[in-house]
């Protein structure tokens, strides 16, 4: 079997059998080519049955050269599930990624932006730009429903349910939650909708929120563009990203007293643990409320 054939057999996988979103499979597909482009470089020609645990340590061990280690990390985890894909359905009989470790990652918090900076990255949209207020909606979604930009551009009219003050978002691996929309934003989606969305549309696109300049859907490097020079604008110093306005919106809950287990359904997050993070990122929040609650704190 070819690399080719593995890959295609491989992404079915994912996409029937677990579920996985594009965007994943997407991820996984480009950390298995990586390692087909170091094996296309060596003189002996190696394909995904014959390939041997010593290849892949030196490739790994090249990879640490090149990339951080959380990317690291995640690469060799798609290799891993990669060649078990291939010993559970028979083209091999071993698992040459058995022995490979993992990097050792110093655990890390995300940026997020205080209130006054949500407002002041808001504010630094380009009000002169032809979707400035398209814009300015899809930032204030992102705050304020602390959404992903894949469930962003997904959003459609009928997704919203504003007399309930709701909207349905599609998640990864398509699992729909229902997340709270402020009523102030509710009123910015309903005037766009009414007088700033686009008239002509491509077909299969009529009911998405969120369209370029041809009637299709906007790409994720589109969002990340918009964020990107509004936070110059605004004279924003720290690494900012749509899923900045994710991080800060699950921060400003849990600072604000929201219970955990509400955030993760709100968030979409499959684990718990990977909400109690913002626990930790909430630290002063933390000690604030011992000092206020603590009877020893006096």
């Amino acid at each position: 079997m070819q690399w080719k054939k593995a890959i295609e057999a491989y992404s079915f996988y994912l996409r029937l059998e677990l579920g996985l979103s594009e965007n994943t499979i997407d991820s996984y597909q480009f950390d298995v080519n990586r390692l087909v482009s170091y094996c296309n470089t060596l003189k002996k020609e190696k394909n995904p049955i014959t390939l041997q645990a010593d290849t892949l340590k030196n490739f790994v061990f090249q990879l640490s050269k090149e990339v951080k280690p959380s990317t690291q990390s995640r690469i060799v985890s798609g290799l891993k599930g990669f060649f078990m894909f291939l010993q559970l359905e028979g083209y091999r009989d071993d698992n040459p990624t058995q022995l490979l470790e993992l990097p050792k990652i110093r655990k890390t918090f995300p940026d997020t932006l205080a209130l006054q900076e949500v407002d002041a990255l808001i504010a630094g949209i380009d009000s002169e730009a032809k979707h400035a207020f398209r814009n300015r909606c899809m930032l204030e979604l992102l705050y304020s429903c602390g959404l992903r930009v894949s469930e962003l551009i997904k959003l459609n009219k009928s997704d919203f349910f504003i007399e309930k003050g709701l909207i349905r978002v599609r998640g990864k691996g398509d699992k729909l939650r229902w997340v709270p929309v402020a009523e102030s934003t509710s009123s910015l989606i309903a005037d766009f909708n009414k007088n700033y969305a686009l008239k002509k549309t491509v077909k299969g696109y009529e009911d998405r929120v969120f369209l370029n300049n041809r009637g299709k859907e906007l790409s994720r490097n589109m969002v990340f563009t918009i964020v990107k020079k509004a936070a110059l604008r605004a004279d924003i110093k720290k690494k900012i990203s749509p899923h900045t306005l994710r991080h800060s919106f699950a921060t400003h809950l849990v600072e604000n007293g929201a219970d955990i287990q509400l955030v993760q359904h709100m968030m979409g997050h499959a684990s718990i643990t990977t909400t109690e993070r913002y626990i930790h990122m909430s630290q002063q929040h933390l000690r604030d409320a011992v000092t206020r609650y603590h009877p020893r704190a006096t």
